[in-house]
């Protein structure tokens, strides 16, 4: 797992009660990507993502355009060390 690489994302818009965490959990299971995603008190959703770095590259590009309704105005990513998250989960 030498590529394995661990993305921090933030984003704004139309990104909740859209079934945006719902659709990022599906796209992160097809990617084979693990990690979380949640709703913030401020409407955004935060998201963890980890896994080999295109997947995790490709599920970045996915998130700044979500799946429809949802209207993606912003994402910002923070790298960091991977933490061995093993699957890829919807928090409340």
């Amino acid at each position: 797992m030498l590529d394995r690489v661990r993305a921090h994302i933030l984003v704004s818009g139309k990104v909740q009660g859209v079934g945006y965490r719902a659709a990022t959990r599906r796209m992160a299971e097809r990617l084979g990507t693990d990690g979380w995603v949640r709703n913030l008190d401020d409407g955004r959703v935060e998201a963890v993502l980890e896994g080999n770095r295109e997947a995790v590259e490709q599920l970045i590009a996915w998130c700044q355009r979500g799946a429809p309704p949802a209207m993606v105005e912003d994402v910002t990513v923070e790298y960091g060390q991977p933490e061995g998250l093993t699957k890829f989960e919807v928090r409340r």
